[in-house]
């Protein structure tokens, strides 16, 4: 299998002893027993700096507030996936003993990074300017300064569980919410905390559908009754 020029395996690992005295493997989470590199690990730097040269290069000149927020968080992203990197082996050997194994590094799911940034999206920090004009620190003398990792915001987003023309939100007042569910589309978070309706509707549709030679499908009229929620 060949490799893609402008990105191929990383071979940064396989440069260092395997024993993980250099600082470059430590935490890595490495097995025990005999291995080696091999395979093809994921280039998490190259993805780094493509990203930076991407995302960041119209910011770096830029020393304002919501610039420094949108580089903190963009950085936050790229570490939630270069530091969850995991090391993953397979096994060689007769009958399946793995007296050897084959070791590379591999990036964290699209999943695992969405989940990781959702949670740090829950707890994000309000932050204000640094006297120095080219940092920022927390909004309240009792809170710890965001890590690397934690998301950063500095002007509270507009509140869309009600009516605001001058951004085009119709709020969610009669917006149909899922009365089971606990995500975003779930009454109690969808309605923001003010209940919500419960109709029963009576509903018809096709079913116990049969063909019959040739060529017709003829199908029965079935009725159904469900709950439809919608928010106060």
């Amino acid at each position: 299998m060949g490799n893609l020029v402008d990105c191929s395996c990383d071979k940064a690992a396989k440069r260092y002893k395997k024993n993980g005295k250099k600082n470059k493997l430590k935490g890595m989470n490495l097995p025990q027993g005999e291995w080696h590199w091999g395979g093809c690990s994921d280039n998490i730097n190259y993805g780094l700096r493509k990203s930076k040269d991407f995302m960041d290069t119209r910011y770096r000149r830029k020393s304002d507030m919501k610039t420094l927020v949108k580089l903190h968080n963009y950085n936050a992203g790229r570490l939630a996936i270069k530091n969850h990197m995991k090391t993953e082996c397979r096994c060689h050997g007769l009958s399946g003993s793995c007296t050897q194994q084959t070791c590379w590094r591999k990036m964290p799911t699209f999943r695992e990074v969405g989940n990781r940034l959702k949670e740090h999206f829950d707890g994000a920090s309000k932050v204000i300017a640094g006297n120095d004009g080219r940092s920022f620190i927390p909004d309240g003398e009792t809170l710890k300064p965001p890590g690397k990792e934690d998301i950063v915001y500095s002007e509270k987003t507009f509140d869309y569980c009600f009516p605001n023309m001058t951004i085009g939100s119709f709020g969610t007042q009669g917006r149909m919410c899922n009365e089971t569910s606990k995500g975003e589309e779930g009454c109690e978070i969808l309605c923001c905390g003010r209940g919500y309706n419960t109709t029963k509707v009576i509903e018809e549709v096709r079913c116990n559908c049969q063909f019959i030679y040739c060529c017709d499908v003829v199908c029965e009229t079935c009725k159904y009754e469900r709950n439809i929620n919608t928010c106060l």
